[in-house]
């Protein structure tokens, strides 16, 4: 797998309350985006708590793990996030979200039909309200590219999208030119390049 990640703290901050995770664990790998709430020294710290968690509980089941993340930061500010779960000995994606993380998955193969996936994100906050959780599952191929983007970077990055730009060159430019500069923000691409199916 292929990825590249850009992030920023809001101007004047010295700590993003964005955070990343990206881990292999016994069916794959985990990926994560998770944006605490507000900004600052209490948002870095809750988004560091749901990844220390989401680290130590990797090999669970994504809807239990967001389940038992929220249970865990009832302490804290609270997050938002959205992760996927990539399976590639069976070619799958399993997906949620939680808040305003946009996740986007673009196939490399537009003869299969639908070319771009969009998360469909359900309301509310990990640590203090949690919606009633569906994860999506989708049937992923060596090229296809998964995006998450914070808050912190505007909802049009998903027109200039493209399945041929390198995931960090990717991350950087969508930062650069979608950056809203009134929050913190961070990009995560993943290229599903080495995926043996």
């Amino acid at each position: 797998m292929e990825y590249g990640v850009a992030s920023c703290a809001l101007p004047g901050q010295t700590e993003s309350g964005d955070q990343h995770l990206l881990r292999c664990n016994q069916a794959g790998v985990l990926i994560a985006a998770i944006d605490g709430i507000g900004h600052g020294e209490e948002a870095a710290d809750a988004a560091s708590a749901a990844a220390l968690f989401l680290k130590m509980n990797i090999n669970e089941p994504i809807i239990s793990l967001v389940q038992r993340c929220h249970e865990k930061l009832r302490t804290t500010r609270g997050v938002v996030l959205s992760l996927a779960s990539i399976d590639p000995a069976h070619g799958m994606m399993t997906w949620l979200g939680i808040g305003n993380v946009q996740g986007v998955l673009l196939r490399s193969d537009g003869k299969k039909g639908n070319t771009k996936e969009v998360l469909l994100l359900r309301a509310g906050v990990v640590g203090a309200q949690l919606p009633a959780l569906q994860a999506a599952v989708l049937p992923i191929a060596p090229g296809d590219t998964l995006f998450f983007a914070t808050d912190g970077i505007r909802s049009n990055f998903v027109e200039s999208l493209s399945t041929r730009e390198n995931p960090q060159r990717a991350a950087d430019r969508i930062l650069e030119e979608y950056g809203s500069g009134n929050d913190d923000a961070l990009v995560l691409v993943c290229r599903l390049a080495g995926i043996k199916l």
